[in-house]
């Protein structure tokens, strides 16, 4: 197919979107926006607020909602920045979580690995044999793969102990060093192959008995690193790696999700794990209090449409456990 839809000026843009009912009271700080911002962006955030219609595929008979390009009465351009700004403070607070939680998780495995073998992260044995042998399309073992992975980011690295480890140790970092050049994947990626009574053994300092459980955790949060880190749009985003739970009762606020398919392919849950998590590592901290006031704060909207923090996936009774 070609792409036929020709480039557009600020001002052209403007007017496109005011012939679909959208309200401008103020042209020069939106075309400020257009210009900071893109009309691309803007337009994830103006999309909830389009008019939908049910249409039914005349081949299949199924009846589709099939977006329009017109917007809702009273949508305001200023509603779509609204978001986009709630948006962009959320992925900073959640990136702050996630720090915190990587660097947290790193340790963990560096202190429960570095005991039975310095250079545990270089040694199969030390991992699950079906987790750490399985075999991937390109015939190389999950292991294997990860260790080229590692392998590269410290050949890559800057750092100035990396380059005085190899010249006073040689080219092999102890795990408790090693971790600091890990990312979030490929940290994800090596608790996957642990073994059993491992990943139990940090998913347990986390509140959860099941490392399979905390596992999944890690490799959604993973996910969510890399939709923040690029500045992708989170608030209303339908989760593709989605995270398993623990049994009802075992994590009393995690009941609020099981069995609730539309809650768990939205972010809410993954914030909610980031808020466990940071409050295990540091239950001094008051980042859980700082995303429930962002939260509370959702942006109030002119549109006849309204969004709320229940399109992100959070329940009803969310703070009364946050």
């Amino acid at each position: 197919m070609t792409y036929s839809r020709p480039w557009l000026s600020f001002t052209d843009q403007l007017a496109l979107l005011k012939t679909r009912g959208l309200h401008v009271t103020d042209e020069p700080a939106a075309l400020r926006h257009l210009e900071r911002i893109g009309y691309y962006r803007l337009s994830a955030y103006s999309y909830p607020f389009r008019i939908f219609d049910l249409q039914q595929d005349t081949t299949t008979g199924r009846i589709a909602a099939v977006r329009k390009d017109n917007f809702v009465p009273n949508t305001e351009f200023v509603d779509a920045v609204n978001l986009y700004l709630f948006d962009k403070k959320l992925r900073l607070l959640v990136l702050d979580a996630l720090e915190r939680i990587e660097v947290a998780v790193r340790v963990d495995i560096a202190y429960l690995l570095g005991q039975r073998d310095t250079f545990a992260h270089h040694h199969i044995n030390q991992f699950h044999p079906t987790f750490a042998n399985k075999t991937g399309k390109n015939g190389h073992t999950r292991f294997d793969e990860w260790l080229t992975k590692y392998t590269e980011l410290v050949n890559r690295s800057k750092e100035d102990f990396v380059e005085h480890y190899r010249n006073k140790h040689g080219n092999d970092l102890p795990i408790w060093v090693a971790i600091e050049v890990w990312d979030f994947g490929v940290m994800s990626q090596l608790f996957a192959m642990m073994r059993i009574k491992d990943q139990d053994q940090i998913a347990q300092k986390y509140g959860l008995n099941d490392g399979q459980v905390f596992q999944s955790w890690l490799r959604s949060m993973n996910y969510l690193r890399n939709l923040v880190a690029h500045h992708s749009r989170l608030w209303n985003r339908n989760i593709i790696d989605q995270p398993k739970l623990p049994a009802r009762g075992a994590l009393a606020w995690c009941d609020s999700f099981i069995g609730k398919p539309d809650m768990l392919a939205k972010p809410f849950l993954l914030v909610a794990i980031c808020r466990h998590m940071v409050h295990t590592i540091n239950p001094a901290t008051q980042w859980q209090e700082r995303l429930r006031m962002h939260l509370r704060d959702f942006p109030q909207q002119h549109s006849d449409l309204k969004r709320s923090v229940q399109d992100m996936g959070a329940p009803i009774d969310w703070e009364t456990w946050w």
